[in-house]
């Protein structure tokens, strides 16, 4: 008899083991000229962009990629380093003018010879970040959605390699692919009426929003202002419809549009579960 109940509880530790351990599906990706490769849940979306650094007082190169699967967020950036700045003051400008992670969670970490830092977030939505520096890029991983005992933010921090001999299937700028969800019927849900974030019980938190590029007809014509969107996030955490409020000509508008699909999130919440949302993003087109 005893038998039996310690087989039983066993078949328990195991079927409780294999719900927690992250979808094998999870495939390694990297980017041509980077000098870094991760997994991801799904094939992510990326953008590469030029943004202007003031206290370079010139553009930087910035690639970011990211992913959704199940509540969970998973970004990796790079950042062209060519001055050779610093990580401690990469981070002291890029995350503590910006965000809210938690200056006393800091951590040293080591990985394939590169020194990197951790940080956690200590707001509502659990996150964790990591940073290295490889000397000629800055690379910034992170997850959010739940806390580092997770099987899935283990996994995937722990599978960071660094280094030219970093490979994995190459990423190019585009949309990603949307995840596929488990029995739970994410996607049926997302077909429901978005609701707005009054009626939410935690609206939808945008993890990456990318920026639009210029085009050249705009910039050589000198426009700028605010392309204003009305945006769909789906519970299912894709972007939906997307409805102009305020637009600009010779191609910013659709420049926005095109950022605004690439954006990841965590879906709001409602009564416990996922609901889609409408929200309105702003996207301004400066010339320096």
């Amino acid at each position: 008899m005893n038998k039996i109940i310690l087989s039983a509880c066993l078949l328990i530790l195991v079927a409780t083991a294999a719900v927690a351990q992250p979808p094998k599906a999870w495939k390694r990706y990297t980017v041509k000229g980077e000098a870094f490769s991760v997994v991801f849940p799904t094939f992510p979306a990326m953008a590469t962009t030029e943004e202007f650094i003031n206290r370079f007082e010139k553009f930087r190169r910035q690639r970011l990629l990211g992913a959704y699967a199940d509540g969970l967020v998973y970004t990796a950036s790079c950042y062209l380093n060519p001055k050779q700045e610093l990580l401690e003051d990469f981070i002291e400008q890029e995350i503590f003018t910006h965000s809210t992670f938690d200056r006393t969670s800091e951590k040293d970490l080591k990985r394939n010879g590169f020194n990197g830092k951790q940080y956690v977030a200590p707001d509502k939505v659990p996150g964790t970040v990591q940073f290295f520096s490889t000397g000629n890029s800055i690379y910034r991983f992170e997850v959010f959605g739940a806390g580092l005992d997770d099987s899935r933010v283990k996994q995937y921090f722990s599978s960071i390699v660094l280094g030219k001999s970093a490979s994995g299937i190459e990423v190019t700028d585009g949309f990603g692919v949307p995840y596929e969800s488990g029995p739970i019927t994410q996607t049926d849900w997302s077909t429901q009426k978005p609701i707005v974030g009054k009626q939410a019980e935690r609206t939808t938190i945008v993890i990456m929003k990318p920026e639009p590029m210029y085009t050249e007809e705009a910039r050589n014509k000198g426009i700028t202002g605010t392309v204003v969107l009305k945006v769909a996030f789906f519970s299912d955490g894709s972007v939906g419809k997307i409805s102009t409020i305020a637009d600009l000509p010779y191609g910013l508008t659709e420049k926005a549009i095109e950022a605004a699909r690439k954006i990841k999130f965590i879906p709001a919440v409602k009564d416990g579960r996922f609901v889609s949302m409408w929200m309105q993003l702003e996207y301004n087109f400066n010339l320096y």
